[in-house]
């Protein structure tokens, strides 16, 4: 998320009531999640185990729970909670809209909206549209040409991000879209959660069946086919030319490279590879994986023939 101007480290922490370390002219122009950072983002870090790629991000100010030495040309911000530091941030600069009140809505007048669709805040939807009867259509969705979203389907709802706290869990404030190309069709009672601070995208071309689920920050390629009861977790690489089959499910932070296909119910947990066809749970090679139902079809016979040898 970029911020509507530059910020200066001192105005930022004067915000949240933090100390820091580093110049307090030191520049900041967004906030984001650690998949997502830039230079001049802030991003933040609470856990020993993921200091180092955090202080070594692209991220240029880094709120964290305890003093450490500052990389050279970045800045730190010290807080005891840093993941209730961002929260605060994300809130002051993108807070909650009235849904009552939605503002910034660009529709093409070639679209078709039909009844009981709810638009939110900063919306723009392109030409030759079709948004059906149900639909949510949530705050920073862009919609390209040509898109039909169908029944009841559901665009940039919250990210499934929480924080684990002695209370209980802890929802990381949503300040993402999602980002819909042209030519893209959604069935109906979809669901396509917002980026925590960026878009989830969904490629040229993608066709998507009903009831299928996108998690925040995914991004998905062109031409993908997604069947009945798909579900892809949260910041997860689908590049162009693949197709998922029905109930397939895919673990977050994985690629899955152009050109493959996974075979219905299979699960994925690991990067696959570019032209291959995948099967079963956890995914292999489809061959193998048919080889081996094979010979485990088998052993019952092999198992009797000894027991009788």
């Amino acid at each position: 998320m970029k911020l509507p101007r530059e910020y200066s480290l001192a105005e930022i922490c004067e915000l949240i009531s933090c100390s820091y370390i580093g110049s307090p002219e030191h520049k900041i122009t967004g906030i984001n999640e650690i998949h997502k950072v830039e230079h001049g983002d802030i991003l933040f870090v609470d856990h020993p185990k993921y200091y180092d790629k955090a202080l070594h991000s692209a991220a240029t100010t880094i709120i964290i729970n305890k003093e450490v030495t500052c990389p050279e040309g970045k800045a730190l911000i010290i807080s005891q909670t840093p993941f209730d530091e961002f929260n605060r941030l994300t809130r002051y600069f993108m807070p909650e809209r009235d849904p009552y009140n939605s503002i910034n809505q660009n529709i093409h007048s070639s679209t078709v909206i039909f009844p009981n669709v709810f638009l939110g805040s900063n919306v723009s939807i392109g030409e030759n549209c079709k948004i059906m009867a149900g639909a949510v259509i949530g705050d920073n969705t862009i919609i390209e040409n040509n898109v039909i979203i169908g029944p009841n389907t559901v665009l940039g709802h919250s990210a499934f991000y929480y924080k684990k706290k002695e209370a209980g869990y802890d929802r990381m404030h949503t300040c993402g879209g999602v980002y819909i190309e042209s030519d893209v069709e959604i069935g109906a009672l979809c669901t396509i959660d917002a980026g925590v601070t960026g878009m989830t995208y969904i490629g040229k071309g993608t066709k998507i069946d009903n009831q299928v689920h996108i998690g925040h920050d995914t991004q998905i390629g062109e031409h993908c086919l997604m069947a009945a009861g798909v579900g892809i977790a949260g910041c997860v690489i689908i590049k162009n030319h693949v197709t998922l089959w029905g109930q397939a499910g895919c673990a977050s932070n994985i690629t899955i490279e152009d050109n493959v296909t996974v075979y219905a119910q299979s699960g994925i947990g690991k990067n696959l590879e570019a032209g291959k066809t995948y099967f079963g749970s956890p995914c292999e090679d489809a061959k193998e994986k048919f080889r081996e139902i094979l010979a485990l079809k088998k052993l019952p016979g092999i198992i009797d023939k000894l027991s009788h040898d």
